[in-house]
């Protein structure tokens, strides 16, 4: 079966974590992705993960995990040969996905108009961490950065512990999602009106959409959020990660219903008798003693006992698990998320007609692996190419 985007050309013009990842997710459905790097290469090969003989040699773990099924052509845009190679390859794309400063796009004569001047059918996504059309537009950013100044760092944590990035980069994930959600939307626009688009992706308002129910309950409320540490965001007070014997259970109880099926599965039959906990204005205005007496049946039996008993009884638990065990999950096995892509590579979070990714097992391009072949695919004579790379505009492997 043919995959989404088969026969789309994505420029990746792209470095770091949330562009390279949105380019990524379109080669797995199918798109031919051709990475543009500097004649250094994508910073992210030398660093990121824990191999530090593999980000030496310009694989990083951290590149690796999003460089698969990528053609890779290393290219000196300060000049106006590179720049000339550059135009012709967005004169064959469909898409050009990008992650840089408006600044840097203007000192290269490379801005959203003049791209899609070179090609009309061109959809030009630009990722930046405030978006265009703002004071901020031409700030660089992170995603610790975005974290940081979004309000989401001021959610994690407790009073006590003070603000805690999140364990991974979710924003530049996030962001790489949302920017390939917007191109594939910007591609079936074109469908039906023959023109491109110029995309605009803000890593800021990627993490606003992360925290889209705690915006709107304070832009209707005006309470401010404060940290709940484990406590659920339903403010449900049976629901949150509690400690076990061993272990800790994580329990999602918002219903009536559930609350009867989990009281029977504990044990505790009689909580639905008690005018304390029988209801659910009951359980808010005794929040503190339900908690309690919870914990206090939680703490007889591991985490493992009670994730088993639980789901058994149609209630939302799952036992708190490391990386490698999740992993292991009949879920991840299964379905193969982390088999989609490459070897050892992650994929999408999606499937259609029960497969969704294209079946890349090639390993991530060496710098400027691709470079001649790529200019010969645009039209470049031997000698012409054998002219930039003598003149120092692209950098490949010696023959």
């Amino acid at each position: 079966m043919p995959l989404p985007l088969d026969g789309m050309r994505v420029i990746d013009w792209t470095h770091v974590l949330a562009g390279p990842a949105c380019s990524y997710y379109l080669g797995l459905l199918g798109a031919e992705v051709i990475k543009v790097e500097s004649l250094t290469g994508d910073a992210m090969r030398h660093r990121g993960g824990t191999d530090a003989a593999l980000a030496a040699a310009g694989m990083s773990t951290a590149y690796q995990t999003q460089g698969a099924g990528k053609q890779s052509i290393a290219l000196d845009l300060e000049t106006d040969a590179g720049r000339a190679v550059f135009h012709r390859l967005l004169t064959s794309a469909d898409v050009l996905v990008e992650n840089h400063r408006p600044s840097t796009l203007a000192h290269l004569d490379l801005s959203e108009t003049q791209t899609r001047a070179i090609n009309p059918r061109l959809i030009h996504c630009a990722m930046t961490g405030y978006g265009r059309g703002n004071a901020m537009a031409d700030v660089p950013a992170y995603d610790v950065n975005i974290q940081a100044i979004s309000g989401l760092m001021a959610l994690t944590g407790t009073d006590e512990s003070g603000p805690i990035r999140t364990g991974a980069p979710i924003v530049d994930y996030a962001t790489g999602l949302a920017g390939a959600l917007a191109v594939t939307a910007a591609l079936m626009q074109r469908h039906t009106t023959g023109e491109g688009a110029f995309v605009d992706v803000s890593m800021l308002e990627t993490a606003f959409s992360l925290m889209s129910s705690t915006i709107t309950d304070y832009q209707m409320t005006g309470t401010p959020p404060k940290p709940r540490g484990n406590a659920a965001n339903s403010r449900s007070p049976s629901s949150g990660t509690f400690a076990c014997l061993s272990g800790h259970i994580s329990l999602g109880v918002n219903e009536d219903a559930q609350f009867r099926r989990m009281a029977t599965a504990l044990g505790r039959a009689d909580w639905l008798d008690n005018p304390k906990f029988a209801t659910a204005v009951a359980r808010d205005q005794n929040q503190a003693l339900l908690a309690e007496e919870l914990v206090a049946v939680l703490v007889t039996q591991s985490a493992e006992h009670w994730e088993e008993v639980l789901i058994a009884a149609q209630v939302p638990a799952a036992r708190l698990r490391t990386l490698p065990e999740a992993l292991a999950l009949a879920p991840a096995t299964t379905r193969k998320f982390a088999s989609r892509g490459p070897a050892n590579g992650v994929g999408i979070p999606f499937a259609i007609a029960g497969e969704a990714t294209a079946k890349h097992t090639d390993t991530p391009p060496s710098l400027g692996c691709d470079s001649e072949s790529v200019l010969r695919d645009l039209g470049y004579s031997e000698d012409e190419v054998d002219a930039l790379r003598q003149n120092g505009v692209i950098a490949a492997p010696p023959k």
